[in-house]
């Protein structure tokens, strides 16, 4: 059996597009052709990857027969024919052939220049494309250039970003130079300012924002928090981002936060260590007694596990965290869209038993799944796979949203206005909608009567790039898996 390591299970989201990804991660180290493998090693790469799959995948009984198989084709191919039902059951799991770049990407760590981006068309004719920043990654090359969410590239290096070029204008160039776009009446048109940009190696520090709003004619006090994957630190502190939680809750502790809007809309996912650490810190009345999610493995895994680690191996239990300020709260809010995954969907899940969850936005991914990147332990080669071990459950057994269109919001809204506003403006989107349910009227005179015809003019185009091509993608990790 494969030697798992169940509290550092990777449980990130791999989208199932053949395009580059709008987080600006984009050398993709799972089509990159790195290996120093030839074809003459493929029998033997392909027989390793049907053994893993064989040991431990969650539907190993549904393998097509070795002997079925031609193990003489390319590593990604083979794996293909590995896959339980692609398109609906396992769009996760996948293979690469430098497992250490994907690895580093996992944890947070690429050359980049640090944006994240939406795409969306910006004429009736359909051709030109803009790129509308999501957020600047800290550390990063973007934010020294002095891009900020709100920001719209148009060109690169000159050239118009189109539906035909804008993947390998955004991904192939290590140096580059953005002519960035404005809005004009109900149009976006370039200006005349330009940013230069080199690329650099960027430990992304997933606690991007927090604030906390205090409303007491209302009686509230809101924690905001934008999270964008689940990463507990670095190489050199392996705790460094998820004290940065505990510092965030501290504060949000200390000034009596009785309300809290949990941003997630970026967040593909991560490890379920730092799910357990945020969940922690969140749920009311929690404590390391209560189960935080249950795992599901192939029989043999589970019966492994039970056996070696008693009847409850597979119950996770919520931390004991100093700065939990469930003791305060009955609900918490989180803004999801299509890209907020695994993680994620983990602890609005591991949650629902325990407190009021509240989502707002749109659809999420749809990964109960968890799984591991695997490596060769004779270190033949640069092949390793992510491979699905199982699925989770929350403390009540509930484990509904495994499906493309995920998590249900209550709240259906899309974000949607441009130029997005900045994280924690009482008039951004989806944040201006938790605000309303609690009862906190906008600000008088800001913007509002400014973006309504931009809202009509955005929705179509959004609407449109959803039903083309899937051509709109909240984040990236992006593959190409047919």
């Amino acid at each position: 059996m494969l030697n798992f390591k169940q509290l550092h299970l990777l449980y990130v989201l791999i989208f199932a597009l053949a395009v580059v990804g709008c987080h600006d991660k984009d050398v993709d180290p799972a089509i990159a052709k790195v290996d120093s493998t030839t074809a003459a090693d493929y029998p033997e790469i392909n027989s390793w990857l049907y053994d893993v799959m064989d040991d431990a995948y969650f539907w190993y009984k549904n393998l097509p027969a070795e002997s079925t198989l031609d193990n003489t084709i390319d590593p990604h191919d083979y794996f293909e024919k590995l896959v339980y039902q692609r398109t609906t059951v396992d769009r996760f799991s996948m293979v690469t052939d430098d497992i250490d770049a994907l690895q580093d990407e996992f944890n947070g760590i690429s050359k980049v220049f640090g944006i994240s981006y939406s795409l969306s068309y910006i004429d009736n004719g359909k051709a030109n494309i803009a790129a509308f920043l999501n957020y600047v990654v800290k550390g990063s090359p973007a934010e020294a250039a002095g891009l900020k969410r709100g920001d719209i590239l148009m060109k690169v290096n000159g050239t118009q970003l189109t539906s035909s070029n804008y993947t390998s204008l955004l991904s192939s160039n290590e140096t580059a130079t953005f002519t960035l776009g404005e809005v004009s009446g109900s149009d976006i048109v370039a200006s005349s300012q330009t940013i230069t940009m080199t690329k650099a190696e960027v430990s992304e520090d997933p606690v991007l924002f927090s604030t906390v709003i205090s409303k007491p004619t209302y009686g509230k006090t809101i924690g905001y928090l934008v999270y964008t994957q689940f990463v507990p630190g670095t190489e050199t502190d392996a705790s460094k981002y998820d004290n940065e939680l505990r510092q965030v809750f501290a504060d949000f502790k200390s000034k009596g936060v009785n309300e809290l809007v949990l941003d997630l809309r970026f967040n593909p996912g991560g490890y379920i260590s730092s799910a357990e650490t945020l969940a922690s810190l969140i749920g009311t009345g929690v404590s390391n007694s209560k189960i935080f999610y249950k795992e599901q493995w192939n029989d043999k895994y589970t019966a492994y596990w039970q056996k070696t680690q008693g009847a409850d191996a597979l119950n996770y239990s919520f931390l004991n965290e100093a700065n939990n300020i469930g003791s305060t709260l009955n609900r918490v809010f989180v803004l999801t869209s299509n890209g907020t995954a695994s993680a994620s969907e983990l602890v609005i899940n591991g949650l629902k038993p325990y407190m009021n969850v509240i989502k707002i936005g749109e659809h999420t991914a749809g990964k109960n799944l968890f799984g591991s990147l695997v490596s060769d332990d004779q270190e033949r080669w640069k092949w390793g796979a992510y491979i699905m071990l199982g699925q989770t459950t929350n403390a009540n057994g509930e484990s509904g949203y495994g499906t493309v269109n995920g998590m249900t919001p209550d709240y259906e809204v899309e974000d949607s206005t441009v130029p997005y506003l900045p994280f924690g403006d009482e008039n951004e989107t989806l944040l201006r909608k938790a605000l309303d349910i609690m009862g906190i009227p906008a600000p008088e005179g800001q913007r509002l009567a400014a973006t309504k015809s931009v809202d009509s003019f955005r929705k179509m185009l959004h609407d449109d790039l959803k039903t083309k091509d899937n051509l709109m993608i909240r984040r990236g990790n992006v593959r190409a898996i047919p």
